[in-house]
């Protein structure tokens, strides 16, 4: 006698409705997948985990109000059981640290999704990492980098706080707005805002927008 197992469960989280319907063809056309929620931000992918509990996770970086990187450290957070897939267009080993870091599983490159997206979930949900096949070169090319420097590793210039204002303050919204947002005061919002310029070496808002696009916190 044989019992089936239930499909997987899974959210995808990802700003453009394009891309959310092209991915969800792919894992919905294997038996043992399905997909239970989407959402267009890393908020609102949030929202959906904690309501749905699904098994799996796959999360756009640039996605607005909250990245997938951002959303990818909460969720780990909240649901350390769920599995985490980071799905970008960028081939960009700093992401790729970054996605590993903050809990996900895998780092699938949207070009060859169609190729590698199905092996991804399914690796992750053995509990085993999948990388591109680019990947692990440039994770020992890092390592290798900084050991010959005499550093430990790449650490990260800003906190997790830091990061969320500054992705805030990228997309246009005032220090009254980000203090509702947040739930914090005025006068935090610009402490933390002074501590970014200081911190990054940077003079104006201009500037912390430039640095937010190619740290990829948001789209250009």
């Amino acid at each position: 006698m044989t019992t089936e197992t239930r499909p997987v469960r899974i959210l995808l989280a990802d700003d453009h409705a394009l891309v959310r319907r092209g991915v969800r063809l792919i894992l919905d056309n294997e038996p043992d997948m399905t997909v239970v929620a989407e959402a267009s931000d890393g908020a609102e992918a949030i929202t959906q985990a904690r309501a749905e509990q699904p098994d799996l996770a796959i999360l756009d970086i640039g996605m607005p109000r909250m990245t997938g990187l951002q959303a990818a450290r909460e969720l780990s957070r909240l649901l350390p059981h769920m599995r985490i897939l980071i799905l970008t267009m960028y081939d960009n080993e700093q992401y790729l640290l970054e996605s590993l870091k903050a809990g996900a599983s895998g780092y699938v490159l949207k070009s060859v999704a169609d190729r590698d997206l199905i092996d991804a979930c399914r690796a992750a949900m053995r509990g085993e990492p999948f990388l591109y096949p680019g990947a692990v070169n440039a994770i020992i090319r890092n390592y290798l980098e900084h050991a010959a420097a005499g550093e430990d590793g790449p650490g990260k210039a800003i906190t997790d706080r830091e990061e969320e204002i500054l992705k805030l303050v990228a997309e246009g919204h005032s220090s009254k707005q980000i203090a509702e947002m947040l739930f914090i005061s005025i006068k935090t919002v610009e402490r933390h805002r002074a501590n970014l310029l200081q911190k990054l070496g940077l003079r104006d808002r201009l500037e912390l927008t430039r640095y937010a696009i190619r740290a990829g916190l948001i789209e250009p």
